[in-house]
């Protein structure tokens, strides 16, 4: 099944979800008092997919794919693959966490909002920020980099293997590989703390929306 037919599947699932809720059917009906479905409902919907999605996805990544596509790939493809998968993922999750903040804080205005209604605001915001700056900073810069050490290391016929090893025996008797591990270790470092950060404050936002549920 291709991407387009998935996305067609999901789609469709969601609409007949919607259709044959009780809340539609109720609508059609005034002896119960039952309304069509207001804005708020919908914003409540994108919400809570956007932050669905973006959870997931952040969960994904940062503790399971990547940790099983590190310890199972020659260790060039894994970063070959990683530099195409990480704008992806980052645009993805921030444009999700975007959408969030618009539904959160239509819901929410900020002026009758309380004080843990603003604070849900910010991390939203904060995670926005920070999946923009690892989309726009920090992943060119960990890609170019990786590029410049890829080439060091073909030179030196590593980088076939799985894991590091070969890396850290070659590096200690190459000054230039062992200047760029340290170079490289610091950008993806901080790329890699913007994204715990981001899904820290997604993770602190759903502990919030558990409180307002009624199950």
């Amino acid at each position: 099944m291709g991407w387009m037919s998935r996305f067609i599947a999901v789609v469709a699932f969601l609409a007949i979800g919607v259709i044959f809720s009780p809340e539609t059917f109720g609508s059609i009906s005034s002896s119960d008092g039952l309304q069509p479905p207001k804005l708020s409902t919908y914003l409540k919907l994108a919400h809570l997919l956007c932050f669905s999605t973006a959870f997931g996805a952040a969960l994904w990544v940062t503790f399971i794919g990547g940790i099983i596509m590190f310890k199972n790939l020659p260790r060039h493809q894994f970063g070959n693959l990683q530099s195409k998968m990480f704008p992806a993922y980052f645009a993805m999750v921030g444009v999700c966490c975007a959408i969030c903040v618009t539904c959160f804080g239509y819901l929410h205005p900020w002026k009758s909002a309380s004080t843990s209604e603003k604070y849900q605001l910010g991390l939203l915001l904060s995670a926005v920020v920070f999946n923009l700056a690892n989309l726009f900073v920090f992943t060119p810069m960990t890609v170019e980099m990786m590029k410049q050490r890829h080439k060091v290391e073909r030179e030196e016929q590593i980088g076939e293997e799985v894991g590091w090893s070969k890396n850290v025996e070659v590096a200690k008797v190459n000054p230039k590989l062992k200047a760029m591990n340290k170079k490289f270790g610091m950008i993806h470092g901080l790329s890699s703390l913007a994204n715990i950060m981001a899904f820290g404050s997604l993770a602190v936002h759903s502990w919030y929306l558990s409180g307002k549920m009624n199950l």
